[in-house]
This record gives structure tokens, sequence and C-alpha cells, in this order.
């Protein structure tokens, strides 16, 4: 094995490409999430390395550099490249960071599901990813933008919801919550008809186009419709794409997908949750008014629910086909 050699004050190299490790900052990307997005950037032998570190990050702590290169099959300066290429002066400080990005929050979860994994390691993988998914939207969404969007949304005559494919559904999700808030509301998923709406919205008017990646051509066009016609667009998609430099303001997720999955699903919780947040914040800024026409709305709600069956108290009748005295909660 080559002997270390480790430049302590050699500088990252510009050819990887990778983020430069966050310092002082108040919310930094998780480190296992940088290696993860940055991955395919780094050469074969430092990609061995990025998959050892993603596999088994709590062994790394343990490790010298010539155990973890060891135990890669790689050698000792090809673990300093790849320390380099992250933007870490040495092993040393790419230890140090690791510790204290595994102790600050939860682990980005990657590796991807595999045919022969139990039950318990899909339960594990998909929640983890989906949780660290989720820390990493609240530590890196932007409040200036989130204020302004929901200042946007809180004084919007109307409010169409654009999205395509799988964000359509979300925008679907997005307009049952929006409806209830005392404000015109729709949401669109054909191309051709949100296209067409577009056209016809004027100021005043506000668009919350949502996209995983941001770069859908349809999606795209109607929301220039959108602003030619004097309507504000709230984007919901990646950061540094198409649709967010359209939008008057984007509210940014950058969630990595798993390629083995057909249909996103960390990307869609992560824009479910921004929309969440922005319906609480639509709701307290317009004010006590809507308490009440929100109250009305449950209690219509709760006259279509079968009552539910008290503990200790006999039944006396149900839905038709339930049996008598049996525990069988009929409501939703």
């Amino acid at each position: 094995m080559a002997p270390a050699n480790t430049p302590e004050t050699t500088p990252p190299t510009a050819a990887a490409g990778l983020r430069e490790p966050a310092r002082n900052e108040s919310a930094p990307i998780p480190l296992l999430a940088q290696i993860e997005a940055g991955r395919e950037r780094l050469s074969k032998a430092e990609q061995q390395v990025a998959d050892y570190v993603l596999d088994h990050p709590d062994d790394i702590m343990y490790q010298s550099i010539a155990a973890l290169a060891g135990n890669v099959g790689v050698s000792q300066p090809t673990v300093a490249r790849f320390c380099l290429a992250l933007g870490f002066t040495g092993f040393k400080e790419f230890k140090l960071r690791l510790v204290q990005s595994l102790a600050g929050g939860v682990p980005f979860v990657h590796r991807d599901v595999g045919v022969g994994d139990p039950a318990s390691a899909l339960v594990a993988k998909v929640l983890d990813r989906t949780i660290a998914a989720l820390m990493r939207v609240r530590n890196e969404l932007d409040a200036a933008a989130l204020d302004q969007a929901i200042a946007l949304l809180a004084n919007a005559r109307k409010i169409e919801f654009y999205g395509a494919g799988n964000s359509g559904i979300t925008a679907a999700d997005a307009q049952h919550k929006f409806f209830r808030l005392g404000v015109p509301t729709v949401a669109y998923s054909d191309p051709h008809i949100h296209g067409m709406a577009a056209t016809l919205l004027q100021s005043g008017d506000v668009v919350v186009a949502i996209s995983g990646t941001g770069r859908t051509r349809d999606l795209l066009r109607s929301v220039e419709y959108a602003r030619q016609a004097g309507a504000d667009v709230v984007g919901i998609t990646a950061s540094g794409s198409p649709l967010a430099k359209l939008s008057t303001v984007a509210l940014c997720a950058d969630v990595e997908e798993d390629p083995d999955i057909y249909s996103p699903m960390t990307s869609r919780i992560a824009h479910l949750a921004i929309i969440d947040v922005l319906a609480v914040g639509v709701a307290l800024s317009r004010g006590p008014g809507l308490l009440a026409r929100l109250e009305k709305a449950k209690q219509s709600l709760r006259e279509r629910r079968v009552p539910r069956h008290k503990a200790g108290a006999p039944r006396t009748g149900g839905a038709p086909g339930a049996e008598v005295g049996t525990n069988r909660d009929l409501s939703p």
C-alpha cells in the first residue's frame, strides 16, 4: 500500500466541481447528501471511496486513512484526493466534519433498495430517506422567499395551481387545501388547459407552478404566459432551474431522487410539505375572520361521518350490514 501523501494546504481541485463544505452556515447541507449529489463527478476510484462512506458512515470515525483505503481497495492517495475533491484539506478534517454531520441530525440514507431487501430494510431506507429530505428542506428553505410567497397568496385575487404528471397530483392537493381559505382556486394538470388559462390571468392573480426538475417545457410556457398577463408566479421547484428563474419567487426543494424509483417520492413529499407551510401561513395572514368560515366547513364534514362508538356504550344500530354490538368503526 502506498504511504499517505495528503497535502494539508493544497486547495480543492476545481475539476471535481463539488460544493465546498459549508462553514459557519446556519443550515449546512449534510455531508452525506453532498457526497451523494457530487458522486458522478468523481473519478471511478474516488467513487469507490464515496460508496463505502455512504454505506458505512458510522465506521469512518474509527478508521485511519490506511484502514479506509484497505477496506475500499484503493490507495491512500486516492482517499486523499477524495477528501480534496470535497473541499477539505485532508482526511483528518473530512473525518471530523463527517462526525459533526452525523451528530447534527438525521443521516442522509441513500443506498438504493435492492431486490433482496427484506421489508424491514425497505421501511428503513424509504422512511429515513424521506425524513432526511424533509430535514434538508427545513434547513434550506429561504425564509424571505417564503414570506414573499405567503404575502402574494394571502392577497391574491385568484390562485391557480399548475403541475404535470406527478406534480399535477400535488397541484390538486394544494387546491384542496387552499379553496377553504376564502380565495378562488383551481388546479390544472393538462398543459393545453393551463396554457390557455394562463393567458386569461391578470394583475393580482397568482400561479403556483410545481415541478421537481423545473424543466418541463409545457409548464415553463404557461408560466411565461402568466407573467406576460401580469400575474405573479410562485415556483416550487429545484434551485437554479428554468422555472425558478421565471418565477416571481421560488421556493426551492433540492431533493435527490432514487434513480431506480420510477415515480418521484421524496420530492413529492417535500413539495407537499412546502404547500402545507404556505397554507398555514396564508390562513394566519388572512386573520381571525377566516376561522369562522373554516369552522363551517368542518361542520359540514362532521355531519357526513358516522358517530364514534364510545367504549362501554351498547350499540343499538348502525350501518346496513353491521352487526349490533361489534366494535367496528365505520368513520373515515
